[in-house]
């Protein structure tokens, strides 16, 4: 691997001490049967790439793989090292998978915590995360006690920063309002949003603004289609959307999506490129946290993220093609 050549900026998240480069990568496709990235072999060709290009912001969580946990095994493999190089961040608490921890407690609460911190810890083959962050809401634990036992995992250095994601406008404030009475507080969150997803623009973004926080958002080329690389006609077979999401793309605005590709064309730049463009105008948004299966697609996000400045013409354009609606945002 060659020594780093950093083509993208760094950025502060919200109000903190942390830098985090302004494109991101998604690590959910690390250990994900049928991709590229599903060995260890792939995972480091990526994991090489992204450092080469200086897309340092690693973003997985304690669920994310073909099993629980290999996400962030793989990627503790692949950066051994190599550790003091980026700046990770997982996530823990998510429902929707069994950990295999014996905890008798909800996901967000102090018990459950205390397990998966050291389990990520271990997987993740380091001594600290940078940025920890609470996966999705949980209505059978009270924030406060959140709060505290991240705030005692601050005071023990093993993690740096707290953050959360797929949490509402209400349960942002919510959060803010209690971590006063802490020794430190959520410094950002991370939720669904694209020119496609725009929903977080009613309540979530303004409440980021509000309290302070960086912005991350996730599936921030909605799957792809932002990128270029999908018509009418279809898109590249072996791509996620083709395989296993193909509603995604049968029921895209593709109205708006050529009108969009002939914006892009009378500007001389790529879809892909005015997306990350878009997207970095945003105010509060810290990185735009992208997936990637190949080196070639970690090269290509980090060269659009300074390819393309819109002008506050060109966002009234934008605006007209993809007016914020309503959106039941998906969760990760």
């Amino acid at each position: 691997m060659t020594s780093p050549e950093r083509t993208v900026p760094l950025r502060r998240v919200g109000t903190s001490g942390l830098l985090v480069s302004a494109v991101g990568l998604g690590c959910n496709n690390f250990g994900r049967p049928g991709t590229n990235t599903e060995t260890l072999a792939g995972t480091v060709e990526v994991l090489d790439a992204a450092i080469d290009a200086g897309v340092t912001f690693l973003d997985t969580a304690e669920m994310y793989g073909g099993e629980p946990g290999l996400s962030e095994t793989l990627m503790g493999q692949a950066l051994r090292g190599r550790r003091d190089q980026v700046v990770l961040a997982t996530k823990f608490g998510h429902p929707g998978r069994d950990m295999g921890y014996a905890v008798a407690a909800a996901k967000t609460s102090r018990s459950y915590v205390r397990v998966a911190i050291e389990a990520s810890l271990r997987r993740l083959s380091t001594d600290w995360i940078d940025l920890y962050q609470l996966h999705v809401p949980d209505a059978a634990t009270p924030i406060d006690e959140t709060i505290s036992v991240l705030d005692d995992l601050v005071s023990e250095g093993k993690i740096r920063y707290y953050g959360h994601s797929n949490l509402a406008g209400w349960q942002i404030a919510e959060a803010d309002f209690v971590a006063p009475h802490r020794g430190s507080r959520f410094i950002s969150a991370q939720n669904h949003y694209s020119l496609l997803a725009r929903a977080a623009e009613r309540e979530v973004l303004p409440a980021v603004e509000r309290f302070g926080l960086g912005f991350f958002p996730f599936f921030p080329l909605h799957n792809g289609l932002l990128t270029g690389k999908f018509s009418r006609a279809g898109g590249p077979e072996r791509s996620r959307i083709m395989m296993q999401r193909r509603h995604v793309w049968q029921n895209a605005p593709w109205d708006a999506l050529e009108h969009f590709q002939e914006f892009c064309d009378e500007r001389g730049i790529t879809m892909l490129e005015a997306t990350f463009g878009w997207l970095l105008s945003r105010p509060a948004l810290s990185s735009v946290i992208a997936g990637a299966t190949s080196a070639d697609q970690v090269r290509a996000n980090a060269a659009a993220a300074g390819a393309w400045a819109p002008s506050d013409a060109d966002l009234a354009l934008i605006d007209v093609l993809f007016p914020l609606v309503e959106d039941p945002a998906a969760r990760v």
